[in-house]
């Protein structure tokens, strides 16, 4: 690959992909919802949640403390295939979690996203989330405690 533009296209979808994670992992659903264009959508046929443009995916995102006790996601670099101002990729994804009912998991995911360039950069249009395997059994360990009890 010789062409600087494709190059940095690819380092800009990967940094996009690890923005999502990371955003995820620290709660924070207004940047969540910042990665998606005005009409993208977040789809998760497995939960089941279909969500269309950014102010629903954040909402969604703001009750998830209601129900999830802790996550960690572990985001695997996927393929990535450019189209000018458009892309598709997949990203696989690792993922230990419980919720606060006590029912704990394990999956393995892809998802299938689709990009598109804006003035702001590279955005989702699409992200959907694919469980290839689940893993209901009870979590053996723990959140680590934090220093001083807290």
């Amino acid at each position: 690959m010789t062409d600087i533009q494709a190059i940095a296209d690819r380092v800009e979808i990967e940094a996009l992909r690890g923005e999502f994670t990371d955003a995820v992992m620290m709660r924070d659903y207004d940047r969540i919802a910042s990665l998606f264009t005005p009409d993208g959508a977040l789809r998760m046929p497995n939960i089941p949640v279909e969500l269309e443009g950014p102010e629903a995916i954040r909402a969604w995102g703001e009750r998830v403390p209601e129900f999830v006790d802790f996550l960690v996601q572990n985001t695997h670099p996927g393929v990535i295939r450019l189209d000018g101002d458009t892309a598709s990729g997949r990203a696989y994804m690792a993922e230990l979690g419980r919720a606060l009912d006590g029912r704990g998991g394990l999956n393995y995911a892809i998802y299938h996203d689709r990009y598109q360039r804006t003035e702001d950069g590279w955005k989702f249009s699409e992200r959907v989330y694919e469980v290839r395997y689940e893993d209901d059994s009870p979590l053996a360990g723990s959140p680590a405690r934090r220093a001083g009890g807290a």
